[in-house]
């Protein structure tokens, strides 16, 4: 018996699978990965399992006729099997028919989600890259993960610099870092994750190392664990959301002590008055001082007072976790954040200053590469209708309807047609049962998709696509010098096709196939990539293989010519000759821009804005008094895999697991391992309770991730433990308008009786087309 045995990438780490006859018989994590992540091994048992979509298939009411919208019946109905064929004739004349009669901005494809980690087979390049060639989309912009930090951070600091990317890098942080002050936490759960892939998990290693050099690290959370593993870290708990109060304080204690950076305010920021004003509270008469925030926060005022002492006189890294900005006003803490840290006056200095999401994702604090991986090729949009990307509901249920974003007064679309690949909104949304209402408005739902996810279900034609394994790609992924050949290494599932072969069937059928391919195939392309990243590394004195012998070797290690970095460093250096991308060309402590918006919810400063859900709020703390925080999960990657062996051993009774204080949990009489449903106005879900004393009194925790699996279709209980349907659909302010997942109050009890069955693993009806009496004849089907 043979075993292949090859080298893959993927969002989680880097890998060898085996494979025998076919099939996939082994996954072990790379040799040269430090911290390796188990997900990976969820291939195991997926990859041929029973939730693959194994062919082209329809859901039944459409075909025979009911996409009048709204209709309803998304979500709870069988499917009927097609050809390749037809299956891509429906979509062809069903795409063809919304842009003739209502014009491209009718569909949508903003295709939200992490599907392949290669750079080839990224499906939202390539279904966006399709559409444009047949005259365009409504897009989205922004991410679930950090979009008010993307609009906030280009007025403040003129770019999204240390948010994804261009971080002071670890070894500054190792060698030159005091103390260590992380709001939201440093949890390695979300750290075994890189966008493109990794290789080396290196986060833990240099967190041990600045720790062992002397450094001091501050884990400030609600919740004990979101320090890393194995690290002596101080915890200084707090009430969720009140992240911002407690900088402020520490901004009035540095001002009251006159231990702020005055030359460094003057040199390099503007706005400080206004701030001074509103902090020591000459503005608004309501003084921003430790008591005040103790009050909010649950922090002790001395130990406030302490920590803005130790600040001052140490070299301090800040790090301002991806988490806070989810939430209610979610610009006001890293705005907050980045006035702390201009006071300490560290900023641009090695192992002083701050930076965003350490430990949000593996990439966070490594290094670039000095140069660009190139991607597919879009093309132009001629369509310029967007939303930002969390208000897809609002669009759905409101065509033509008013918001505002970032400055600008806009409306939404009148959307026909949504084109979804690669993502599972199912999972990442907020108010899930709003959502299945929103879903059923479209005429048409056309999902590309390997396994049968709510997503699938949940649309009116599935397209069965390959995984990473079953075709070629390239890893390259930003801040690894390991590049991979992504190497085929079982044969299609079914009837899988990769999305590029879908796409460029749907192109040759509406007259497009040209414009689409260039004439290349799949593995055409991957040359390209190759070839361009070949002479975007050579421009900096970087050199790559050959093509032919990187394939033959399937990997290779690049030289790094860039190994240490300082955000904002040249900046600081000499801000007149590297100013800023803001109107002062300094960080902008007060934006008039942002003022001139004239919004409440986000006025030109940083502030400290109550949360519409928060357990000061009497009236609506005494029916949910405990506050959900709904995290990454540590066994997957957002819902990829749900149904794999490494997230299934997570469960206890066999759904997501609900962390709840002892003390909560007494007065509940919840036990471990019990059933518990978790209610609020917007839904319950079932999920199973984890006792634990890791977690401050009046807040739980439950992680994203468990597929949807509602009761009944439409909004019902939902039996696996998804927090999104607990969740509000609602902007963190007009400026943003992105996700609040963690700002919301709930209720949780004990299951008493049985518990309806977990069905999420299990596909839906499926049926042929023989047992659909008269579509066949009627829409001449085969």
């Amino acid at each position: 018996m043979e075993t292949r045995t090859l080298l893959t990438t993927l969002h989680w780490g880097t890998y060898e699978v085996s494979a025998e006859h076919g099939r996939l018989v082994g996954v072990e994590p790379w040799s040269g990965d430090p911290d390796p992540s188990p997900i990976g091994r969820s291939m195991l048992g997926t990859t041929h399992g029973n939730m693959r979509v194994a062919r082209p298939a329809v859901r039944r009411g459409w075909l025979e006729g009911d996409r009048a919208a709204p209709n309803g019946r998304r979500g709870g109905e069988a499917f009927v099997e097609v050809s390749w064929e037809t299956a891509l004739d429906l979509v062809a004349a069903e795409l063809d028919r919304v842009r003739t009669s209502h014009g491209n901005a009718a569909i949508y494809a903003g295709s939200y989600g992490w599907a392949s980690a290669g750079r080839f087979h990224h499906a939202q390049s390539q279904v966006h890259r399709f559409l444009n060639t047949i005259g365009g989309y409504t897009s989205s912009m922004l991410s679930y993960s950090y979009g008010a930090a993307e609009i906030i951070l280009p007025h403040v600091l003129g770019s999204t610099d240390g948010l994804t990317g261009n971080h002071t890098t670890w070894d500054g942080i190792e060698r030159h870092s005091e103390l260590i002050v992380a709001f939201g936490g440093l949890p390695w759960r979300n750290a075994q994750i890189q966008g493109g892939g990794s290789a080396r998990h290196e986060a833990s290693a240099a967190l041990r190392n600045a720790v062992a050099n002397g450094a001091h690290l501050i884990n400030i959370s609600p919740v004990r664990d979101d320090a890393p593993r194995g690290i002596d870290a101080e915890w200084l708990p707090l009430r969720p959301n009140s992240d911002t109060a407690v900088m402020l304080a520490l901004c009035h204690v540095l001002i009251r002590e006159r231990l702020h950076d005055e030359a460094f305010l003057a040199r390099y920021a503007t706005g400080f008055e206004v701030v001074r004003a509103y902090v020591m509270g000459e503005s608004d008469g309501q003084p921003k001082d430790p008591a005040w925030a103790a009050a909010l926060s649950g922090v002790d005022e001395d130990r406030i007072v302490a920590l803005a002492r130790a600040m001052a006189s140490k070299r301090t890294m800040l790090m301002v976790s991806w988490s806070l900005q989810r939430a209610d006003h979610g610009e006001q803490p890293y705005w907050a954040g980045i006035t702390l840290a201009a006071l300490l006056g560290q900023i641009g200095l090695p192992g002083g200053g701050i930076g965003f999401g350490y430990s949000s994702t593996n990439g966070a604090g490594r290094p670039e590469m000095g140069f660009r991986w190139p991607s597919v090729p879009q093309g132009r949009n001629p369509v310029v209708d967007f939303i930002p990307v969390a208000r897809v509901a609002d669009m759905l249920l409101d065509p033509g309807g008013p918001f505002e974003f970032n400055g600008a007064s806009l409306s939404y679309p009148d959307v026909r047609l949504v084109y979804w690949a690669g993502g599972n909104p199912f999972h990442h949304h907020q108010d899930l049962n709003r959502l299945v209402q929103a879903w059923q408005r479209p005429e048409t739902i056309i999902v590309n998709e390997p396994f049968w996810t709510a997503t699938a279900r949940h649309a009116d034609i599935v397209l069965p696509v390959t995984t990473p394994l079953e075709r070629n790609d390239l890893a390259f992924s930003n801040r690894e010098n390991l590049i991979v050949a992504m190497k085929q290494a079982i044969d299609p599932v079914d009837g899988a096709r990769d999305d590029y072969a879908i796409f460029a069937g749907l192109a040759k059928r509406l007259g497009a196939e040209e414009a689409f391919t260039e004439g290349r195939d799949a593995d055409g392309w991957i040359r390209l990539l190759y070839t361009q990243a070949s002479e975007n590394a050579g421009a900096i004195g970087v050199d790559m293989p050959s093509f032919e012998r990187f394939w033959r070797d399937g990997h290779a290690e690049l030289t790094r010519k860039v190994t240490s970095q300082t955000l904002l460093g040249s900046f600081r250096s000499a801000p007149e000759r590297h100013p800023l991308a803001t109107p002062s060309g300094r960080i902008e402590l007060y934006s008039a821009t942002i003022d001139g918006f004239g919004y409440d919810d986000c006025p030109g400063h940083a502030v400290w804005k109550e949360p519409r859900e928060w357990l000061g709020n009497s009236d609506l703390a005494e029916r949910f008094p405990l506050h959900l925080l709904s995290p990454q999960p540590a066994d997957k990657l957002h819902s990829q895999l749900d149904h794999g062996s490494v997230s299934r051993a997570g469960k206890v009774a066999g759904r997501a697991p609900l962390r709840i204080n002892q003390a909560d949990a007494a007065t509940r009489g919840i036990r471990d391992g019990d059933i518990v449903i978790v209610a609020n106005e917007r839904g319950s879900c079932l999920a199973g309770a984890v006792v634990t004393d890791g977690l401050i009194e009046g807040v739980v925790q439950l992680p994203t991730g468990a597929w949807f699996d509602p009761s009944e279709p439409g909004p019902s209980l939902e039996k696996h433990g998804n927090p999104n349907v607990l969740t509000p659909d609602r902007g963190t302010s007009r400026l943003a308008q992105s996700p609040t997942c963690n700002s919301t109050l709930v209720q949780v009890s004990r299951l008493e009786g049985k518990a309806p069955p977990v069905t999420a693993f299990e596909p839906p009806v499926i049926l042929n087309l023989s047992e659909v009496p008269g579509v066949a004849g009627r829409l001449g089907l085969s």
